[in-house]
């Protein structure tokens, strides 16, 4: 089956489609991949989500106006990756959308909102669409989050020792996929969340992140700062746990950086501060699971000067593209929602219930049928898959 897998990150500064062939093939789903294709949301939408995210005030009209053109968005993009990378042939759309809210309280995940009406992605496409795949975890009990912890799992079921995926987008999540105890999965904190806020801050908005860690390169830690940071309770609460842009957004690091002169640190050193907590927490969290060797993808790969200081907290630790293991890495995510919207059309579930907390495993996500109606695969699964093998493209 030829699915389309499409999501935009916390980062919300483009929308990603990557195309696979998938199948199963016994105990395992094969992947092999088609390719991705990306387009960024254009300057009026992206200012129109980043002025109605928390910890800003919205209406109920913006939000309208926002699942609808996100919608749209992911449908223009959506059409192209069907023509570009599946010659036309794509089978099933995966839309993930935009998270612009993760409701916590106390700890528990009471809701989740993800954004982009998967209308306009079927009626642009002609072709079924799965979405809104993180609720039904989070119905069942779970945090919703990390959700790709099932395809984490399955990819690297197998390997030595304690492998672990590492995604660095604005929010950083890890997954212990395999060891000596269950499965484990949570948002570490910050991935690039509060580097990209404060590189736009000292920028005036010319940056919308600091480009190749340039701002961080020239600047030193400030340790009171970074301190005043790793304060944050987050960090010591039990996983299964997540988090997002509701509390690690500008606003919190302002008042990290208070009235004592902290708000007089020049821009790379406050960029040096911000990065070195990333590195800090991931290479933490990381630790405590007892990694032997950490599988890394997001935008923050992206970043030397941050993937340097991850390398240097994590000291010995193993880290590697997941690219090295067929997967590429700004397209990990979108092909893991492809793999999961593929699992909900055959009926399987989409979860680890050790990873998201969820008291059972579930099917995710909606159906929203494409021109040809509603239709199920013809073949049930005989078995549900423990292995994803990645075949080459």
């Amino acid at each position: 089956m030829r699915v389309i897998g499409m999501m935009s990150g916390t980062s919300y500064d483009a929308v990603d489609a990557a195309a696979a062939d998938l199948a199963l093939d016994g105990d395992a789903v094969v992947l092999r991949p088609l390719g991705m294709v990306s387009a960024g949301y254009d300057e009026g939408l992206r200012a129109a989500l980043a002025a109605a995210l928390p910890p800003a005030a919205t209406t109920m009209k913006d939000v309208c106006a926002l699942d609808t053109r996100i919608g749209q968005a992911f449908a223009s993009l959506a059409v192209r990756a069907c023509r570009e990378l599946c010659g036309g042939r794509a089978e099933l759309v995966v839309s993930h959308g935009q998270t612009v809210h993760h409701w916590v309280e106390g700890g528990r995940v009471c809701g989740t909102l993800q954004l982009g009406e998967p209308a306009w992605i079927a009626e642009a496409t002609g072709l079924p669409v799965v979405s809104g795949l993180r609720t039904r975890d989070v119905a069942a009990g779970g945090q919703g989050a990390p959700l790709v912890s099932l395809v984490d799992v399955l990819w690297l079921r197998g390997r030595p020792g304690v492998p672990v995926a590492l995604n660095l987008g604005g929010i950083a999540n890890l997954t212990v996929a395999a060891g000596p105890g269950a499965p484990l999965a949570f948002d570490t904190g910050p991935g690039n969340a509060l580097i990209d806020a404060a590189a736009h801050h000292v920028t005036g908005g010319r940056l919308r992140y600091d480009e190749d860690g340039a701002l961080a390169a020239r600047g030193a830690v400030d340790a009171e700062l970074l301190r005043r940071l790793l304060a944050e309770p987050y960090y010591a609460a039990p996983p299964p746990k997540t988090t997002g842009k509701e509390l690690f957004h500008l606003p919190y690091l302002l008042a990290a950086l208070g009235g004592d002169g902290r708000g007089s640190l020049s821009p790379p050193d406050l960029l040096a501060t911000v990065t070195e907590l990333t590195a800090r927490t991931v290479a933490d969290a990381v630790r405590s699971a007892g990694a032997t060797e950490v599988v890394v993808s997001g935008g923050g790969t992206r970043n030397p000067v941050l993937m340097a200081r991850l390398r240097t907290a994590l000291g010995g630790v193993p880290v590697r593209d997941s690219d090295a293991l067929g997967l590429p890495s700004a397209a990990k995510e979108a092909y893991a929602f492809a793999v999961l919207g593929f699992l909900t059309a055959h009926g399987l579930p989409g979860t680890v219930p050790a990873c998201t907390g969820a008291r059972h495993a579930t099917v995710l996500g909606s159906l929203t049928p494409g021109r040809g109606g509603l239709w199920l695969p013809r073949v049930p699964a005989a078995a549900v898959p423990v292995r994803l093998r990645v075949s080459p493209p």
